[in-house]
């Protein structure tokens, strides 16, 4: 009697857990993987890389590179495949923060890796291009606005934008001639600049952080266009936050800076802009240094007294000329003996 209790009370059990697999495998979300399997679960957290499924037995973690599709068991199921994934950035990224009126965009986010992050933003980091020179530069918001240095586009009022958007193979280059200049400050080495001909071009934008939670040893890198070698990622460490030149401080990383870096973003590993990337030296690898980002946002919340005007004397840098001649006597002239003729100039 009691051996026949014990096959009734294995068997509910049995049947309890048939119950729950067959009713996940109604009502759960479906990961159907490369391999041909198809898993049936709750889907607990989509992150940008990989899935995190509860089974019922277990809690896996799924690389979406071994997924084909994945769908959600709601009413109006979502379906996507892993190729869909890296098509919209900003979507997958932690809620950004730009209240009313301002420009940029900021929001804490989780630190990842270098590899993660670099898919996350490259696609807001720009090449900024010159009659003379080029540089780099980051998009801060939708819209259009951007980050560069103000010795990128010194002088220069043609200005040629170049995006870099990902594609099926790679990276597809569209560039933008009409560039704004909305605001200059020289003395901190910066400008704002507005793309005008943007169209239906979706723009991908960067956060601005925290210097409050920069702290020395931390891992950082930069994407610029170094000698013209597109889409260049440096790595390294913040060697300091505050190192002094000429009255003002900037952050010191041994990520190589070489020229063509110069107004691109120093980032952090949740891919933040900590810093505007403006020095290093060409010789000695590993002294980087960029502007503090709250510099930046300083520049970008006071624009209207930066605002650009090619006619407004305190815009940029003025050269003063030179003094008139005080003596009002004229000069004396030399003879040439040219031709023999007395050469006077030009007298009055």
């Amino acid at each position: 009697m009691r051996s026949c209790k014990y096959l009734i009370s294995v068997f509910g059990v049995l049947w309890a857990v048939c119950c729950l697999c067959t009713s996940a495998n109604l009502f759960g979300d479906t990961i159907v993987l490369r391999q041909g399997q198809t898993l049936t679960g709750d889907i607990l957290a989509e992150k940008k890389n990989f899935l995190i499924v509860d089974i019922g037995v277990d809690v896996l973690t799924i690389q979406k590179e071994n997924i084909l599709e994945y769908e959600y068991a709601t009413d109006e199921s979502v379906s996507t495949t892993a190729s869909e994934n890296v098509e919209d950035v900003n979507a997958r990224a932690p809620e950004s923060h730009r209240p009313s009126g301002q420009l940029y965009h900021t929001g804490e986010s989780e630190k990842t890796t270098i590899e993660e992050s670099v898919e996350a933003v490259s696609e807001a980091v720009l090449k900024v291009s010159t009659p003379v020179g080029m540089g780099s530069g980051f998009f801060i918001n939708e819209d259009g606005y951007l980050i560069t240095n103000y010795h990128v586009i010194e002088r220069e009022t043609r200005i040629e934008i170049t995006m870099f958007k990902k594609a099926k193979d790679g990276f597809e280059k569209k560039k933008f001639k009409k560039v704004k200049i909305e605001a200059i400050n020289p003395f901190v080495d910066l400008a704002l600049l507005k793309v005008e001909d943007l169209g239906e071009t979706k723009v991908e934008f960067v956060r601005l952080g925290d210097m409050d939670r920069v702290t020395v040893g931390e891992k950082t890198f930069a994407i610029g266009n170094p000698l013209g070698l597109e889409r260049t990622v440096t790595d390294g460490v913040i060697s300091t936050r505050n190192r002094a030149f000429e009255g003002l401080v900037y952050i010191q990383t041994n990520a190589d800076i070489n020229p063509g870096n110069s107004g691109g973003p120093l980032f952090n590993l949740a891919g933040e802009v900590i810093g505007v990337t403006n020095m290093g030296y060409i010789f000695f690898g590993g002294l980087g240094f960029a502007i503090p980002v709250d510099y930046v946002k300083h520049f970008v919340d006071n624009r209207d007294a930066f605002v650009y005007d090619k006619d407004n004397p305190n815009t940029g840098f003025k050269y003063l000329q030179p003094d008139r001649r005080h003596n009002k006597t004229e000069p004396t002239f030399l003879k040439s003996r040219a031709g023999g003729i007395e050469n006077k100039g030009d007298q009055k």
